[in-house]
């Protein structure tokens, strides 16, 4: 089959996919029913201290007070090797060794392109290095990670970048193809976890991330803001990723499954950074409503385990005085 006629096929399969999800719920069918839904968080160093935050007190607050058992950790490249050859593990050293006290499980985002802003965390000295240059830089980091993090009994999957093939959103070089296959294969002649490929929820077909992944992460979105629409509420029903995730199983069939490895649980700002952005303007898009809306809509979805984005977020605001967020996470990881 030619490349647009494919194309132009799963189009038309995705706007179907749209239309019977709201046909599913306006009938009430939940492809959860019966289901035990299990969820973990997402956690980022860099985050936590960009909200000037103590990160290892909220960290230890999500294993210990949350009682999390699953986590999405991010080796972030521009942390780990402030300077060129010079690793310096110690800080994701400790975050690991504490969910393997805790008995928590760890999805590990390893690459140059890994969760929050602005995607690609490069270290400084990497400026003036040409692709072919930085790229080898990145294998050395991932062969460096995965040596040393692949006895930990806690990490159960290596997620190699993030949302690779995704050209619309980071700061980031074009999808390079054959260099993810390249990063892929080094991982799996490391180590035989399995191998967890991220995709836009919204914004992508899945189908060439699911090909080079056990198990394929997808976000999920609710409300988003850019500079044409504003904010915008998408209109997908929850049935449409359980759907999408049969269709790409047609196509991938070694595909073991989808999981939800970004959940919205907490705003999605206008440009500029949580910590200068006025509680009225953040709730706009997150406030304790909407995040049990966002919590029914992912209970309905169909998809397990499912990773909540925003538990550093929870933190801060308990700190600012606000604690109903972090109270109502509580009661779902506690029970």
């Amino acid at each position: 089959m030619q490349t647009k006629t494919k194309k132009r096929l799963i189009k038309i399969l995705i706007i179907l996919l749209i239309l019977t999800g709201l046909y599913a719920g306006s009938f009430g069918l939940n492809f959860a029913k019966n289901k035990k839904i299990e969820y973990g968080v997402n956690f980022s160093q860099k985050y936590a201290q960009e909200l000037d935050l103590d990160w290892r007190e909220a960290y230890l607050a999500i294993l210990e007070d949350l009682q999390v058992k699953k986590i999405r950790l991010i080796a972030h490249w521009d942390l780990i090797e402030k300077d060129w050859g010079i690793y310096d593990f110690s800080d994701l050293d400790w975050q690991i060794q504490q969910a393997e006290q805790f008995g928590t499980e760890i999805v590990l985002a390893i690459g140059h392109r890994v969760p929050r802003w602005p995607e690609c965390h490069w270290p400084d000295w990497t400026a003036n290095l040409s692709a072919d240059d930085r790229n080898r830089r990145v294998i050395l980091l991932l062969e460096n990670i995965v040596k040393r993090y692949k006895d930990s009994p806690a990490i159960v999957a290596w997620q190699v970048e993030n949302e690779p093939f995704l050209k619309v959103f980071g700061e980031c070089p074009p999808p390079d193809e054959n260099f993810y296959q390249y990063e892929v294969d080094l991982i799996r002649s490391l180590d035989n976890r399995p191998i967890v490929v991220t995709e836009s929820g919204e914004l992508s077909t899945w189908l060439k991330g699911s090909k080079f992944a056990d198990y394929l992460g997808t976000s999920v979105y609710r409300i988003t803001w850019n500079p044409i629409w504003g904010y915008f509420r998408y209109p997908l029903p929850p049935a449409y990723y359980y759907l999408k995730t049969q269709l790409v199983k047609l196509f991938r069939p070694d595909l073991k499954n989808v999981i939800v490895t970004e959940m919205q649980m907490e705003p999605w700002l206008p440009g500029t950074k949580m910590l200068y952005t006025p509680l009225e303007e953040q709730y706009r898009s997150m406030d304790l409503k909407q995040f049990n809306k966002n919590l029914k809509y992912s209970s309905r979805i169909g998809l397990t385990p499912v990773y909540f984005w925003g538990a550093e977020w929870w933190y801060w605001l308990k700190e600012c005085g606000d604690d109903s967020f972090w109270q109502t996470a509580k009661q779902i990881f506690n029970n």
